[in-house]
């Protein structure tokens, strides 16, 4: 609980609040836009819209909350271990409210002759088939950020571009089936300013168990670390971990000597980690 009383705790909430009008506004208003356009090129300007909107976002933002803008990745990395179940229930609370308010002001600016705000609907396939599309997208989608943000990596300035390449071609493949929700936030958005919920649950469950399934794949399977289970467990209680390479200002010794020791983990790390934090 010690967590909530760091500054740096309430700027990253809110720059996912705010991250997210952002997102939300760009990739509505991408898609509402000129229904003269041909049903495939459409597809492409959305899918670029979204992921180009996500990339542009993690630059923004990246190094005040790891812009997650989803919150199938905020869960994905509670169960990596990579930060606390406080700072991700926050953090979807404020996804959520900022997909609400970024759907509301796209909502009173389009033009007064269309109807349509984005919501996502099953198009010619059943529930169970529109899960298992949100499932295997949300799935390449958690892999593609945990695999990135990943500190035993160095893969430079690039990581905000290839998430929201992630982003496009999860679209690319899933807006003739689903709409492409893969991010619960984005769904609820639309549907509670338009109060439509026809198998809304789709967009919820499938994307939340393709992170969760993406992260027990990449922690323990793909790339498993050499810390102990219960050092890693201390995320879920203590201080959050850096999500994004460079992250939070205001814990740059946490997250440096989490980098410091990322080659040779173990117990006594985290606990060095917890010490280096500073709470006012």
């Amino acid at each position: 609980m010690s967590e909530i009383r760091m500054w740096a705790f309430w700027r990253a909430v809110l720059a996912e609040f705010l991250g997210m009008i952002i997102f939300i506004f760009i990739g509505l208003s991408a898609a509402i836009g000129d229904q003269n356009d041909s049903y495939a090129n459409q597809e492409v300007k959305v899918a670029f819209a979204f992921g180009l909107a996500i990339a542009t976002l993690a630059y923004c933002i990246g190094h005040i909350s790891g812009a997650h803008l989803n919150p199938a990745i905020s869960i994905g990395f509670v169960t990596c271990c990579r930060m606390s179940l406080l700072r991700a229930f926050f953090y979807v609370i404020a996804q959520m409210l900022g997909a609400v308010a970024g759907s509301a002001i796209v909502y009173g600016l389009r033009p007064q002759t269309t109807e349509s705000l984005g919501v996502n609907k099953l198009k010619e396939i059943s529930p169970r088939q529109g899960f298992g599309t949100e499932f295997m997208l949300t799935l390449q989608l958690v892999l593609c950020v945990l695999a990135i943000t990943d500190k035993r990596r160095d893969i430079g300035g690039s990581a905000p571009l290839a998430i929201g390449f992630s982003v496009v071609v999860g679209h690319l493949a899933g807006i003739s089936y689903t709409g492409c929700g893969i991010n619960p936030a984005r769904s609820f958005g639309p549907a509670i300013i338009l109060d439509s919920f026809d198998d809304h649950w789709v967009y919820w469950a499938g994307p939340i168990s393709g992170g969760l399934v993406a992260a027990l794949l990449y922690n323990f399977l793909l790339a498993p670390r050499d810390d102990l289970f219960s050092g890693k467990t201390r995320a879920f209680f203590k201080t959050h971990i850096n999500v994004l390479p460079n992250g939070p200002e205001d814990e740059n010794n946490a997250a440096k000597t989490t980098r410091e020791d990322d080659s040779n983990p173990g117990p006594s790390k985290w606990v060095k980690t917890m010490k280096n934090v500073k709470y006012f």
